[in-house]
């Protein structure tokens, strides 16, 4: 399982010119599944991020963690952090997970943050969407439940 992991001010997803999830300042994740995921990187992923230290703390040090924060989540399925760009000029996404099981660990994945508790909007699996975001910092974390980075 992948993420890109950025700090925002506020975020929002669109759907059809319909909004599907927005936030405040929070967390902004794309989120990849591959086909050798299984639960216990879903775990490892929600627990990461949750407890991730990139918020600022009073002496503006990147402390605190989302958790500590009340700070909120917008999740978003991107398959395509698993396309492989290593060979000619086209990605090859043989390495994303299979639709049906990647929909079911996603789903895995914002049940756990909730269970947490923490806000979690989100995103429509396999729609074509638009993400809105205002960057804080920027501050961008890649994060991979394999730790292949």
């Amino acid at each position: 399982m992948r993420a890109v992991v950025q700090r925002i001010k506020e975020g929002k997803v669109e759907v059809a010119g319909e909004v599907t999830g927005a936030i405040g300042k929070g967390l902004l994740i794309y989120l990849g599944v591959s086909d050798e995921d299984t639960l216990q990187d879903v775990k490892y992923m929600a627990d990461k991020i949750a407890n991730l230290r990139i918020f600022e703390d009073e002496n503006e040090k990147m402390n605190l963690a989302l958790l500590d924060t009340g700070a909120e989540m917008l999740v978003v399925s991107q398959f395509t952090l698993y396309g492989d760009c290593r060979k000619g000029r086209r990605p090859n996404f043989s390495g994303a997970g299979r639709p049906e099981m990647a929909d079911e660990l996603y789903k895995e994945f914002l049940k756990s943050c909730e269970e947490m508790g923490m806000h979690v909007e989100t995103g429509v699996f396999q729609a074509h969407m638009e993400v809105h975001s205002i960057n804080d910092g920027p501050v961008t974390m890649l994060i991979d439940s394999k730790k292949g980075f």
